[in-house]
C-alpha cells in the first residue's frame, strides 16, 4: 500500500481530518439532543406536565435510540452504509422541526422519537469511521470523537438559554440549520468511508475479519461488569442533565436561565474530562481510568447534596471533569473484546448509555413527584460507589511499554 488514503487505514498513521469532522458532527448531533432535556422547565409551564411526565419524555427518546441502536450497528458490521450517516441525521432535522411545533403530550412524544431514531443510526457507524481513522490509537479516536458530543451537549442547555426560554418553544426549529449542517459533513464523511471500505475489499483486509482473542467466560464477564458501570455512571448522569436545574432552583430559588447556565458547567467539564479518558487508557490501561473515573468520583457526589450553592456548582465541575473520563475506556474496552463487531459493541454500549439514562429519568421523575428534588439527588449521590466492581474486570490489555 503506497498511496496515501490506504496507508492511513493499513499503516499507524491517526487521519486527524476525519477524527475531527466525525467529531464535529458529533457535536451537532448531540448538541441538538441536549435541547430536549434542556427545555423541560419551559415544556412543564407551557403545558402543565409532571415530573412523571417529563421522565417518560426523556424515556421515549433514550430508549428509541436505546433499543435501535444494537440492530444498526450490527447491520453496519455486516453491511456498513457510509451514507446512512447523513440519512440518520435527516430523522434529527424532521425530529426537531416536529418538536418546534408540537401542541401536545403526544406530539412531543413522537418529535423525540424521531430525534431518537437518528441517534440510533449515527452513534454505530460513526464509532466504526472512528477506528478506522484511528491508525490504532483507539482510545485517542474514541475520546476525539466522543469530546465533540459532550461538548455538543454542553452547549445545548446555553443555547436553550439564550434562544429558546426567551423566544419559546417555536425556536427550537432554529436549531434545524444544524441539522443541514450535519447532513453536509456526514455526507462528506461518507465519501471517505466509502473509499475506505472498497480499499479494504481490494486488499480483503475488512475491518471485521478479526478472530476472537479472548474466550467466551471472560468476554461474558468483563462485558456484565461494564454493564454495572454503564448503569451506575448514566443513572447518575440522568440525575444531573434531567434534575440539576430543578435540584437548583428549588434549594438556592436560581432562575432558569440562571441555573441553565450552572447545568451547562457540569456538561463543559464533562466535555473537558471526556477528552482525556481515551489518551490516558492508552497509555495506562482503560481498566485504571475507567476504576480512577467512576469510583474517583464519589467522594464528590456524595458531597454535593449537603452543600452551600458555590460549593455545589464547584463540585458539579469536578463530578463533570472526573466521571466523564470512563466512557471512552469502557467502549474501548468492550470493542477489544470483540473486535470483529466494533458497530455491535458500539450500538450495545451507546444504547445502553441512552436506554439507562432514560430509564433513570423516568426513575427519578417519578421519586421527584412522590418525595423532592432534593431526595432524589441524595439517593442518586450513591450510585458513583458502584465503581467498585472494576476490580473484577479482566486484565485483558498488554503491559504498555514507555514511549
Amino acid at each position: 500500500m503506497t498511496d496515501k488514503k490506504s496507508h492511513t487505514v493499513y499503516g499507524r498513521q491517526t487521519v486527524y481530518a476525519v477524527l475531527l469532522a466525525i467529531s464535529f458532527a458529533h457535536l451537532l448531533n448531540d448538541m441538538m439532543q441536549s435541547v430536549i432535556p434542556a427545555v423541560y422547565p419551559l415544556l412543564k409551564e407551557k403545558f402543565g406536565f409532571t415530573f412523571a411526565q417529563i421522565g417518560v419524555i426523556t424515556l421515549v427518546f433514550q430508549l428509541t435510540s436505546s433499543l435501535l441502536q444494537p440492530f444498526a450497528g450490527r447491520i453496519a458490521d455486516r453491511h456498513p452504509r457510509p451514507y446512512s450517516l447523513a440519512i440518520g441525521m435527516g430523522f434529527t432535522l424532521v425530529g426537531l422541526l416536529a418538536l418546534a411545533a408540537a401542541p401536545s403530550f403526544g406530539w412531543i412524544l413522537a418529535a423525540v422519537g424521531l430525534i431518537g431514531c437518528g441517534s440510533s443510526v449515527f452513534h454505530p457507524e460513526s464509532s466504526r469511521v472512528a477506528q478506522l481513522a484511528s491508525g490504532g490509537r483507539k482510545g485517542l479516536a474514541q475520546s476525539i470523537f466522543q469530546v465533540g458530543g459532550n461538548a455538543g451537549g454542553a452547549m445545548g442547555p446555553l443555547l436553550a438559554a439564550l434562544v429558546v426560554i426567551p423566544f419559546g418553544q417555536g425556536a427550537i426549529g432554529w436549531f434545524a440549520l444544524a441539522a443541514l449542517v450535519g447532513i453536509f459533513v456526514l455526507a462528506r464523511i461518507g465519501g471517505w468511508y466509502k473509499r475506505q471500505l472498497h480499499a479494504a475489499a481490494r486488499n480483503r483486509a475488512g475491518v471485521t475479519k478479526t478472530a476472537p482473542r479472548f474466550p467466551r467466560r471472560t468476554v461474558r464477564i468483563a462485558l456484565f461488569i461494564l454493564g454495572v458501570l454503564v448503569f451506575s455512571k448514566y443513572f447518575y448522569i440522568a440525575s444531573m442533565t434531567n434534575y440539576f436545574t430543578f435540584f437548583l432552583m428549588d434549594k438556592f430559588s436560581m432562575s432558569v436561565q440562571g441555573a441553565q447556565y450552572c447545568l451547562f458547567a457540569f456538561l463543559a467539564a464533562s466535555a473537558i474530562g471526556t477528552f482525556f479518558g481515551g489518551p490516558l487508557g492508552d497509555r495506562i490501561g482503560r481498566k485504571y481510568v475507567i476504576w480512577g473515573s467512576i469510583l474517583g468520583a464519589a467522594p464528590f457526589t456524595l458531597l454535593l447534596p449537603y452543600v452551600g450553592q458555590t460549593a455545589t456548582i464547584l463540585l458539579a465541575v469536578v463530578i463533570g471533569l472526573v466521571i466523564s473520563s470512563a466512557f471512552s475506556a469502557i467502549l474501548v474496552y468492550a470493542t477489544d473484546l470483540m473486535p470483529d463487531k466494533v458497530g455491535m459493541i458500539a450500538g450495545v454500549f451507546f444504547g445502553l448509555m441512552f436506554g439507562l439514562g432514560g430509564l433513570g429519568s423516568a426513575f427519578f421523575g417519578w421519586l421527584a413527584d412522590k418525595t423532592s428534588v432534593q431526595f432524589v439527588f441524595q439517593i442518586s449521590t450513591l450510585l458513583p460507589l458502584l465503581g467498585v466492581v472494576t476490580g473484577f474486570l479482566p486484565n485483558i490489555e498488554p503491559k504498555r511499554k514507555k514511549e
